[in-house]
């Protein structure tokens, strides 16, 4: 099944209805968990800075934000994932550790920083075929594991002086991990596009499984019946060098995850990434004052409806 979108939410717009009637598997993970399943399905994605959904169910800009961190800091640290998804504790096998954390393989796998390697090789060959990213691995299933990776690669293509990025995924949740996946990809798309200085072009997603669980079908039926809401794509990330703006917003949010008070504009001289750290910190707040503060300080307001659904639940305005 095929699916050509201009943003995240027009993609789980159409995808949804076909999940909510497809054939019920009965008896995955464990025996105990009963979903509805899609094989093969591809979609292309014409506007991927429309990576945040708008819909009132699936608009998870701090928790997307907080996992892409994550990889970024090339760690598989459960408590660092926790607060944004603590879903993640139940993949953890040592309550310590993520098996299938992205960050390790993205940037150490095996002594390879494959990230860096496909920079190295966009920037010499732009017209290789050769700048793919392997994230699932054959140990992955030498033995039992709690999770392993849903992704098997991210593939880089620069063809008209624009990124192409094509991730094919061996099984993908389409309620719980699709907006995250698409959010992280993408953002990965847009910083690779900028290490080598062209610009992003279209994303191509597919999942041999395209599934959703059945205590989720409520849920997904709610996101299509919701009124179509107006879409806003992020700004286009500062052109130049990204890597050392990407070491300061790991080193701020784990500073901020760790009760220490810092002024984003003190980090960043530019509002792109000024804005990202003020989500974190958004995220993490618990003060009304500060709360009011990190919001007025915030110079894209199309995060504001994000800002405004985590206020009014954590009693803030």
């Amino acid at each position: 099944m095929e699916f050509s979108c201009d943003t995240l939410d027009d993609f789980m717009r159409e995808l949804y209805p076909s999940l909510l009637n497809a054939p019920t598997i009965e008896g995955s993970r464990g025996k105990t968990r009963s979903l509805r399943e899609l094989i093969a399905v591809s979609a292309e994605i014409r506007q991927p800075r429309a990576r945040l959904s708008r819909s009132e169910t699936r608009g998870k800009a701090f928790s997307a934000l907080g996992e892409l961190i994550w990889y970024l800091s090339k760690g598989n640290s459960l408590n660092h994932i926790l607060p944004y998804i603590p879903r993640y504790r139940d993949e953890s096998e040592d309550e310590e550790t993520v098996y299938g954390a992205y960050g390790p393989r993205l940037f150490g796998w095996r002594g390879n920083d494959q990230i860096g390697n496909v920079i190295k090789l966009l920037r010499e060959r732009p017209s290789s075929k050769r700048a793919v990213v392997q994230i699932f691995d054959s140990d992955d299933i030498s033995r039992s594991r709690v999770e392993i990776p849903c992704t098997s690669t991210l593939q880089f293509l620069v063809r008209d002086e624009k990124l192409i990025m094509i991730v094919t995924m061996r099984s993908n949740d389409a309620y719980w991990g699709l907006p995250h996946d698409i959010f992280c990809f993408t953002m990965i798309q847009e910083i690779v596009a900028q290490s080598i200085g062209v610009e992003m072009g279209v994303y191509r997603h597919y999942a041999g499984s395209m599934h959703i669980y059945e205590e989720n079908l409520g849920m997904a039926q709610q996101l299509v019946d919701e009124l179509y809401q107006r879409r806003i794509e992020m700004p286009p990330m500062p052109s130049g060098e990204p890597w050392e703006a990407i070491r300061r917003l790991v080193e701020a949010e784990d500073d901020v995850r760790n009760g220490k008070q810092i002024v984003a504009k003190e980090i960043f001289e530019q509002d792109y990434w000024a804005d990202l750290l003020r989500l974190i910190q958004i995220f993490h707040s618990r003060d009304g004052a500060e709360f009011a503060e990190l919001k007025a300080a915030m110079h894209f307001q199309g995060y504001m409806p994000y800002i405004a659904d985590r206020g009014s639940k954590i009693g803030n305005s």
